[in-house]
């Protein structure tokens, strides 16, 4: 299994990260939100991801640089599960969105369950698709 986080799975794209915003669709777990869209082009591209911490909540670049941190680092170790079960390339941006600081193991299970969440999702909207093919 790959534990990595390279530089080509970074989602850095801006005009990848508006489309995101303007017509991505959203999954929540507390305190994590998750907002994708199917990536665009050719077979060939992979899922992307970034990570975001709000000022809003977090004033100190420090600690929202650890936040940060802590989501790529969930993200890395728990990729598998979202590789795994996904037929095609997302974008993705995973947001922590409150001002509680939690631990990391308390971040890494939510992370767990949105993921398991979103796979959930991904998984309907395709069996909805299928059918309406049929």
């Amino acid at each position: 299994m790959n534990f990595t986080y390279p530089k080509n799975e970074r989602l850095k794209s801006k005009t990848t990260i508006g489309l995101l915003f303007s017509e991505g669709k959203s999954v929540s777990k507390y305190p994590l939100r998750l907002v994708f869209r199917q990536a665009e082009g050719n077979s060939e591209e992979i899922t992307k991801v970034g990570v975001s911490v709000s000022k809003k909540y977090f004033k100190k670049a420090v600690d929202r640089n650890y936040f940060k941190r802590v989501l790529r680092e969930t993200y890395r170790l728990n990729k598998h599960l979202l590789l795994d079960n996904l037929e095609r390339p997302y974008s993705i941006m995973l947001f922590y969105q409150t001002k509680d600081r939690l631990s990391y193991e308390e971040i890494n299970t939510k992370t767990i369950q949105l993921f398991e969440k979103f796979v959930q999702q991904i998984n309907k909207t395709q069996d909805s698709e299928i059918k309406k093919d049929l």
